[in-house]
């Protein structure tokens, strides 16, 4: 067929030969952006104590020479509360916050000096903030604490997080 080549590989290899190497399997693996590898995860919600938490992070990647993956955790409801239904299944609620804290972020004058990233996701805080922590390689987890009667009663998303975490977590008072 006229106009339709086929390029080699780089290493001169057949497609099928080439495709069936076990050492180029988990380069696959990582989505994310390499800049961004062994950087510092916040999580960040608008709050005084993600504020805060926000600041401490900054500083910590401004002092290690590393990137800043900000992460916010949509709001997730059952599906029970809204259809009625019996299996617990979750939806999305549609959370415009993200586009906000983006934009604000996007403004602020004390990120222009370090390399960031907005990560949104949905579900359970604690879950997300390691999965991104996972998937960067981050070596560090930062919170901020929670002072509330809530947080007292159902157990903080830090206390949480520390007890699971499989990197080192900072808590912002």
């Amino acid at each position: 067929m006229a106009g339709h080549d086929f390029p080699e590989p780089a290493d001169r290899r057949p497609l099928a030969e080439s495709a069936a190497l076990p050492e180029q399997a988990p380069a696959l693996s990582h989505a994310c952006d390499p800049a961004f590898r062994h950087g510092v995860v916040v999580g960040f919600d608008g709050s005084v104590s993600s504020e805060r938490a926000l600041s401490y992070a900054i500083g910590m990647a401004r002092r290690t020479h590393s990137a800043l993956i900000i992460v916010h955790v949509a709001n997730r409801l059952p599906a029970t509360v809204w259809a009625g239904c019996e299996p617990p299944v979750f939806v999305d609620v549609p959370d415009h916050r993200t586009e906000v804290l983006g934009l604000e972020l996007a403004c602020a004058d004390h990120l222009a000096e370090i390399s960031w990233v907005l990560v949104e996701r949905g579900g359970d805080i604690c879950h997300e903030l390691e999965e991104v922590g996972r998937e960067y390689e981050a070596d560090a987890i930062v919170v901020g604490g929670t002072h509330g009667l809530a947080g007292r009663i159902f157990g903080s998303v830090a206390g949480r997080l520390a007890r699971r975490a499989q990197r080192p977590v900072v808590v912002i008072p």
